[in-house]
């Protein structure tokens, strides 16, 4: 059988096809019928393909005939892959595919440029009947896309492949789940230096010879080992060489994996004694593969270090000379033929030996350590001997009377660790008696020891009651209140109050601030704190002493009141400037006490009479906001000029009162120049729902003099009249004085008269200096009423009668 491709050739002979999912097929070359054949490619009859006419990677087969051989073969081809510039137009590769059965990996393959010329190779296919096969050649287009590939000449013929080995024929591997499997191949023929011995799965995986040994110049063996082989490996495997030249492949050989069996089922346990267990195998069910060989038992303790494997030839068997109340381990083991036969153990089956009951109870219950509130005990540590049992549980039972009568009592039994022989008994309570006593028990029987009674120590106060903390808190001071422990446990000889500020709005309190101590006598639960900081946060710890020491402090958080700021103003200033209607005055920011500043404001009040002024009471200052519009409305004589933010005053600045701004909401009107006003400058604080506030008076504006002559004569009369008054009052003080002076000399007590002249003199000197003031004030009172009615004039107030 072959393929020459030539026209006159047999077509019964060349049986080819191409692959179902080609990306292109071969082209069929008849050189004689082509005047135009390019000059890279040979004359004749062939297959090709032209790599620069499909795209990197695509894919051309050709299918060859089914062949059947019962005897040694051989088939030839031809191929041909040239480039003229030494590009590689492709890669050939020739697959040999088993009964229908899956490609796998190429038996064979070339690429590269090989020159303008045809090359021959071999296929040694040893397979044997009933097996068929079929060889397939591949053509992939290089990434270069240059040149061309091509076919010819494939030929089978009935002898022996000179150019590439014959395998003998491979057989079936069995080996056990995790055993090295080793395949041995036995090629004949001539092989060269670069031959290439590999195993090949038919899944696709390939295996590297591990060694290639010579028998004879003609023979070779070589071995392929898979290292501890799984089920999932069991395949078909067979052996390949490849070289430039040809190939040699052997038939598909069958690596049987077996699993080694192991029972379904844990045995089952028959019987058990203090000493024995008697077990039945329960091996009819197994997973795995059989036949077995050998049966074993292997058994240990559950917490123990060792095992033994013991050969069982029954269904049944009794486990001797087990320790008694002990838990076991017990599983089975099979074993089939071969290296590593033996499965992995079935489930086991756990069972534990019987115990006996315990010989008596613990002895030598003693205190180790007592104190107020635990005590530690001790007893004998417990051997086998004792319990008869290594399962055994202690339990150490305790009672005590909590009030006085025997209805309240706490009872609570404690079960004890494994080959515990001390406790420490908590939670109990001072200056009581402990009854106590050990109960030993196992699954066959307990035993009770006597009680012994133990007294407890005792102990420090228990901590004051948070919620007893009561306190008022003022801007310097705070008086705290305390109740005594609800537990004394003693006689109470100290409180300790200790405390240190822990926040503060004010930068200059020192933030957190020394710790403070302050001892009160036991019969003394309350305390004044003074010298404190307004505004700030203060914590409090309070504890109580007795012989024994303090007991727990109980915490509370008190914050102080915060204190209105305060102004660094001496006297009044003297304005920056004043017109008709303005006046500029410095504002110099205010300090905290306590809060910081949150708003400042500027309140205008005209200066009336003080029959007619507002009545401050207690309050001294401005704490209703009140806008102009509101004050004419309401006839007030202040109002709200201005209202700053704190962070807009860091620094001393000038502000002018009537610059008919609005600050905040709040309009700055023109000062009426008939008027006379009052300037005050108000600070506000506020912290946590508190607010604080002080005012300030900056500066006074008097009212600008009129032109009017009429009003100059009313002004001028009304000054004269209060002279006169001034000086008819004065002299009836000297009347009044002289008469005195007389009444004493008349009732015969001698006068100094140089001290009476000094007297005399003194007292005019007062009354001119006093008569020279009130003219002055005269002066400003006649002009602060004028003022006074033209305001009340302007408010329809009407004409004063």
């Amino acid at each position: 059988a072959g393929c020459t491709f030539e026209e006159d050739g047999d077509p019964n002979q060349c049986e080819y096809s191409h692959g179902e999912d080609d990306d292109f097929g071969w082209e069929l070359i008849r050189s004689y019928m082509m005047p135009h054949l390019s000059a890279d490619l040979p004359h004749g009859s062939y297959l090709m393909v032209n790599s620069s006419q499909h795209a990197p990677g695509q894919k051309a087969h050709l299918v060859f005939q089914t062949l059947s051989e019962n005897d040694t073969h051989c088939l030839q081809f031809s191929y041909f892959m040239y480039s003229r510039d030494g590009h590689s137009p492709g890669t050939l590769s020739a697959y040999v595919r088993v009964t229908g059965g899956p490609v796998g990996s190429a038996v064979w393959n070339a690429s590269g440029s090989h020159g303008r010329q045809w090359h021959q190779a071999e296929l040694a296919v040893s397979l044997f009947w009933p097996s068929e096969y079929q060889v397939l050649f591949e053509a992939v287009v290089s990434s270069e896309r240059r040149g061309y590939l091509g076919l010819d000449d494939i030929l089978v013929l009935n002898y022996p492949c000179s150019k590439a080995p014959h395998f003998s024929r491979l057989g079936d591997v069995e080996v056990n789940a995790g055993q090295n499997a080793t395949f041995q191949c036995v090629a004949a023929g001539k092989a060269s230096e670069a031959e290439r011995f590999l195993m090949q799965r038919q899944s696709g995986e390939v295996v590297p010879a591990a060694s290639v040994k010579h028998i004879s110049h003609r023979r070779f063996l070589a071995t392929f080992q898979l290292d501890e082989v799984s089920k999932e490996e069991q395949d078909l495997y067979r052996c390949v060489t490849q070289s430039s030249r040809g190939s040699g492949v052997s038939n598909f050989a069958e690596l049987i994996v077996k699993e080694p069996p192991t029972p379904i089922a844990p045995p089952q346990l028959l019987r058990a004694g203090s000493t024995y267990l008697i077990i039945q195998l329960n091996t009819n069910s197994i997973i795995g593969d059989g036949p077995i060989v050998r049966k074993e038992i292997e058994y240990r303790m559950t917490s123990g270090p060792w095992s033994e494997v013991h050969a069982v030839n029954m269904q049944t068997y009794k486990l001797w000379h087990l320790d008694p109340d002990t838990e076991y381990e017990i599983s089975v083991l099979l074993t089939r033929p071969g290296e590593g036969g033996t499965g992995k153990p079935g489930p086991p089956l756990i069972s534990r030996t019987k115990c006996a009951e315990p010989m008596r109870a613990p002895k030598g219950l003693a205190f180790a350590e007592i104190q107020s509130r635990q005590l530690t005990l001790q007893w004998e540590p417990l051997g086998y001997n004792l319990t008869r049992c290594h399962t055994y549980t202690v339990s150490l039972c305790y009672r005590y009377f909590v009030g006085t009568g025997h209805n309240q009592t706490f009872r609570e039994c404690v079960k004890m660790e494994r080959n515990a022989n001390r406790y420490t008994i908590k939670n109990l309570l001072p200056y009581k008696n402990i009854h106590v006593k050990l109960i030993l028990s196992n699954p066959e029987g307990r035993k009770e020891g006597k009680e012994v009674v133990f007294q407890t120590d005792e102990d420090v106060p228990g901590g004051i009651a948070s919620e007893s903390l009561t306190f008022t808190p003022l801007e310097d001071m705070i008086f705290l209140k305390w109740e005594e422990p609800v537990e004394p446990n003693g006689l109470i000889t100290q409180y300790e109050i200790s405390y240190q500020s822990i926040e503060s709005s004010d930068p200059a309190v020192n933030v957190p601030g020394p710790r403070r101590t302050v001892s009160k006598l036991r019969n003394e639960t309350y305390h004044v704190f003074s010298n404190l900081h307004p505004g700030t946060t203060y914590l409090f710890s309070v504890r109580a002493r007795t012989g024994k020491g303090f007991g727990q402090t109980a915490l509370t958080e008190i914050t102080t009141n915060i204190s209105a700021p305060t102004f660094d103003y001496g006297d009044m200033p003297s304005p920056l400037s004043e017109s008709e209607s303005t006046i500029t005055v410095l504002l110099r920011p205010a300090q905290g006490r306590g809060a910081p500043i949150s708003t400042y404001q500027v309140i205008i009040e005209e200066d009336r009479p003080k029959k007619l002024k507002r009545e401050l009471g207690g309050q001294e200052c401005f704490p209703v906001p009140l806008t102009f519009d509101d004050a004419v409305s309401r006839g007030s004589v202040h109002y709200f000029g201005a209202e700053l933010p704190a962070s807009s005053l860091t620094e001393a600045k000038p502000f002018t009162v009537g610059d008919n701004q609005t600050y905040s909401g709040y309009w700055n009107p023109p000062l009426e120049p008939k008027k006379a006003y009052l300037i005050y400058f108000q600070a506000m604080s506020n912290l946590k729902g508190e607010t604080r506030l002080n005012c300030v008076r900056i500066a006074r504006k008097a009212a600008c003099k009129e032109s009017k002559r009429p009003l100059e004569v009313s002004q001028r009369s009304e000054e004269m009249g209060l002279i006169l008054g001034i000086c008819a009052g004065g002299l009836i003080v000297l009347i009044i004085l002289l008469g005195a002076i007389i009444v004493v000399i008349r009732k015969g007590k001698p006068v100094n008269m140089a001290k009476a002249t000094i007297n005399y003199r003194h007292e005019k000197t007062h009354m001119m200096s006093a008569i020279d003031r009130s003219f002055t004030d005269q002066s400003t009172l006649q002009e602060d009423e004028r003022l006074g009615l033209s305001f009340m004039d302007t408010h329809n107030y009407g004409n004063r009668g």
